[in-house]
């Protein structure tokens, strides 16, 4: 499977929370491989199970992501990471056209790599670090036929109400999805400032609709 496809098969799929009957009190009193091991599994089994997903329905992951992902990700960081120093310098307006542009970005692109989820097997590492630090990487290997492949989560640990573990960036086969795209970011924001970056994202999604 193509690296950046899975990147995001695992931002969406994995990553998309789907905890169907797990309560805030426990998410909070989850250990964060546990954390990442449940939410894991159990998108799996979802998305298996869902018909709509495996045929690419943008519309029924946009749900699903709306519905059951954002418990789980700190978007709004994530969105500052990939933008850089010209997150603190846009408007209210800018940072929430930034984020929705961003993650209809990532679904509409790698959306098709959900077809192809099938008998994968996550294999959560031994945990480094002290499991009650804020900041944590939990390290799996995705098991299929061929080579595992290596997926890292970058978590952290949220107070008050809804408090619990949160992701904020991954790791697949070497390359961190915010990284990844803080390059693609600082070029569109050199060549014509966050308005162009703005521009340029809602262009490619326009972009990817038509193809789909």
């Amino acid at each position: 499977m193509n690296r950046r496809i899975f990147n995001f098969f695992l931002h969406v799929s994995t990553a998309v929370g789907l905890s169907f009957s797990v309560g805030a009190t426990w998410a909070a009193d989850e250990a964060p491989d546990a954390f990442v091991k449940r939410i894991s599994n159990e998108t799996l089994d979802a998305v298996r199970a869902d018909k709509n997903i495996k045929g690419g329905d943008v519309n029924k992951i946009m749900q699903l992501v709306d519905n059951k992902l954002m418990q789980h990700v700190n978007f709004r960081r994530m969105t500052a990471l990939a933008t850089g120093p010209g997150w603190r310098k846009a408007t209210p307006e800018q940072q929430e056209r930034l984020q929705e542009e961003f993650k209809l970005l990532l679904i509409r692109t790698y959306s098709g790599a959900l077809t192809q989820i099938n008998e994968q097997v996550i294999e959560v590492k031994p945990l480094r670090g002290a499991s009650d630090d804020k900041n944590l990487v939990v390290q799996t290997e995705v098991k299929s036929k061929g080579d595992p492949i290596q997926l890292d989560y970058r978590l952290e640990k949220t107070p008050g109400e809804g408090a619990g573990w949160k992701i904020f960036d991954l790791n697949v086969m070497g390359i961190w999805l915010v990284e990844n795209y803080r390059s693609q970011f600082a070029k569109e924001i050199n060549a014509g400032g966050l308005d162009g970056l703005i521009k340029s994202l809602s262009d490619r999604n326009k972009s990817n609709a038509k193809k789909a």
